[in-house]
């Protein structure tokens, strides 16, 4: 028997239980808070249901009939005179002569009843908030590990290494609340926080959309500890073929020195790994041993040459100029194509692709830059003076979908064409038929036959290179591909029909990768914990205020159209989110149920006919009118009400099963 499938299986099931039961907790004391409320108003309660449908399990207690129904998706409280299914019970007066029936209590009795299911949402989704930062837990870190080349954040100037303190003023404590607040916005936003030398920024931009929702192109960086094997990868902590995977890396291996010289965070690893590219250096990472104790050892990564199919592409326009940058200083535009760089023509004497290594080796020095520049009339050429800053060429890689190749050094970013300019003699792709001139169309990553799971399972493998992709797809082939052939489909120059053919990339003579060379590092995490519990209580407080206005500012934005309605979970998609916080651990799950507790509390009092929130407009009616609604406006209410609902339910599961939500 394989004990560590029969393992995994145990684990699951166990997650799934834990999942059924928090849910049914918050559904549970949504319904208690009504129960509760209603009793000490001595209303006569008819039954008490977490779930709906037919039940599963039914008792009666005293004159109350307690269910579990077979459908999990809420819960309901039935007391005589108040029934969403026969709304006319609400006006009926012969119900209503019975003193214990809910239409015969007061105003302010009724009040207290329907929200009071609310209420207890909001104290227990607190309770939840104060216990998980009571015990701690681990959140993503508010540094940025790499800004998207051609983003917001990249045109203001942000770099790798920057802390983000504050976005609108609104104090940023982890990565999640860059997301958020971004995602939230409307409008320009003001990023604060400090460059990694401590200098300070306030920077405003407006978030762009990519996808289904709002972004500057920031993301998380990267501690010095290799992944643990808890972290999603089934195939290693290195990616297959590299370097990485030759040496003897473990996981959880922490990095601490890299040729005797100590490392404090990612970003200065990484400046040294760019330093020495072609040298092979030898780590000092902290290992723990089965024992448990940690041990120090040494590992040594060879260098990692770049690979390529022996095709030249043409040289695009800059696609982004960065402001206040040496490129936009000079007078450079989007737009404009660089042709040469000091009289050496960019796709005949050298490759565009390396276009920033040239700038980077020329740091410090006068480059005389030719550009072309199309405007109402014929192209013009004109001539730049710059001197480029000392930045790593490859420190703001191509890692995202359509992202130009950026020049760090002097601030631009730019496109190559998908046509071929120039095919190396003898190389994988004249092997294979490519000749200049042809377009590509498409690189597929693939495997050999027979291959084991690797990170080619993991990852996107097919790019569509379209006018603006190529640079991700040569990047990624870096990352992913040095396992396998490539497929590369072309158009051909002298024909209509596309082909696809199947190449082998090969090293590229003394031009090495300034990466991690396959080696797969942790997302950098920080730890909120509370000094006491006073302190618990009031970031549970605090958190719980937040919480709430960002559930507002999500309705907000789905009414304006600055939120895509295809981000929003139903049932499904709620259970999966929930399985992927128990797998994580405890605390991260008890914070996943104190947001749905929030959000159940916000959205249940939203003013419609069938939730709290609609009741409590008739009951506002009744109490400045100091008459019932009729019977008519009542029932043709809750069946609008109830038509949205089940509409609204019916299209959230839509999106759970069919609708991408990235």
């Amino acid at each position: 028997m394989d004990w560590t499938i029969a393992l995994i299986n145990t684990a699951a099931l166990l997650n799934i239980l834990i999942v059924a039961i928090g849910l049914g907790l918050v559904i549970f004391f949504h319904e208690l808070g009504h129960f509760l409320v209603a009793k000490w108003c001595n209303v006569y309660v008819e039954r008490f249901s977490i779930g709906f449908g037919q039940p599963i399990i039914a008792r009666k207690y005293g004159e109350t009939e307690y269910v579990l129904g077979w459908l999990p998706f809420g819960g309901y409280v039935k007391m005589l005179g108040q029934d969403d299914m026969d709304p006319a019970q609400m006006t009926d007066e012969n119900v209503a002569e019975n003193p214990r029936a809910y239409t015969a209590k007061t105003v302010p009795q009724r009040m207290a009843i329907i929200s009071a299911g609310v209420i207890m949402n909001i104290i227990t989704g607190t309770l939840f908030f104060v216990l998980v930062f009571s015990s701690g837990i681990m959140k993503v870190d508010r540094v940025a590990g790499y800004v998207q080349v051609g983003m917001p954040a990249w045109e203001h100037g942000m770099r790798a290494g920057d802390a983000i303190t504050a976005i609108n003023g609104g104090a940023v404590n982890d990565f999640d609340d860059v997301t958020r607040r971004t995602a939230l916005s409307r409008g320009p936003i003001t990023v604060s926080g400090h460059h990694d030398n401590g200098e300070k920024f306030d920077l405003t931009m407006r978030p762009e959309v990519f996808g289904i929702r709002k972004i500057i192109g920031v993301g998380p960086s990267r501690s010095l500890t290799v992944i643990g094997q808890n972290e999603g990868s089934l195939v290693g902590p290195t990616m297959p073929g590299s370097a990485a995977s030759e040496a003897s890396f473990q996981y959880g291996d922490t990095i601490v020195a890299v040729d005797g010289e100590k490392v404090e965070d990612a970003q200065q690893l990484y400046s040294i790994l760019n330093d020495r590219a072609s040298e092979t250096v030898k780590f000092e990472v902290v290992r723990k041993e089965k024992d448990g104790k940690s041990a120090e050892t040494i590992v040594e990564l060879a260098p990692q040459p770049f690979i390529a199919t022996g095709m030249k592409m043409g040289m695009g326009k800059i696609e982004a100029v960065q402001e206040n940058s040496v490129a936009a200083k000079a007078g450079l535009l989007p737009g404009d194509r660089i042709a040469k760089v000091n009289d050496l023509d960019v796709e005949r004497d050298m490759d565009p692709f390396r276009l920033t290594e040239v700038f980077s080796a020329n740091a410090g020095k006068e480059v005389t830059v030719t550009v072309r520049r199309e405007g109402p009339g014929s192209p013009e050429t004109l001539t730049f003076q710059i001197i480029p800053d000392d930045r790593d060429p490859w420190s703001e890689p191509p890692v995202a979908k359509d992202s130009p190749i950026s020049v760090p050094s002097i601030g631009v970013a730019y496109h190559l064409v998908p046509t071929v300019f120039e095919v190396r003699e003898g190389s994988p792709a004249a092997e294979a038929g490519i000749k200049p001139r042809d377009t590509v169309v498409r690189l597929e990553l693939t495997k050999l036959t027979g291959t084991a799971k690797d990170a080619l399972d993991d990852y996107p493998n097919s790019f569509v290179i379209g006018d603006k992709n190529w640079a991700h797809a040569f990047w990624m082939m870096q990352e992913l591909g040095r396992k396998g052939p490539v497929k590369l489909t072309f158009k051909p120059a002298a024909a209509d029909k596309e082909q696809t053919v199947e190449v082998t990339p090969a090293p590229v003579p003394d031009w090495y990768l300034p990466t991690t060379r396959g080696l797969i590092l942790s997302v950098l995490q920080t730890k909120r914990q509370a000094k006491n519990f006073p302190d618990a209580v009031g970031m549970g407080v605090r958190y719980t205020i937040n919480s709430m206005e960002d559930i507002y500012l999500t309705l907000r934005g789905l009414f304006t159209r600055d939120i895509s309605p295809k981000g929003l979970s139903g049932p499904i998609g709620i259970a999966k989110l929930a399985y992927s916080f128990a797998s994580v651990g405890l605390v991260h799950f008890l914070l996943f149920l104190g947001i749905i507790s929030i959000n159940l509390a916000v959205i249940n009092f939203l003013p419609i006919p069938v939730l709290d929130g609609g009741h409590m407009v008739f009951l506002l009616w009744e109490g400045i009118f100091r008459k019932k609604p009729s019977e008519k406006v009542v029932a043709t209410a809750t069946y609008f009400g109830l038509a949205f609902v089940l509409g609204l339910f019916v299209f959230v599961i839509y999106l759970d099963l069919f609708v991408s939500k990235t």
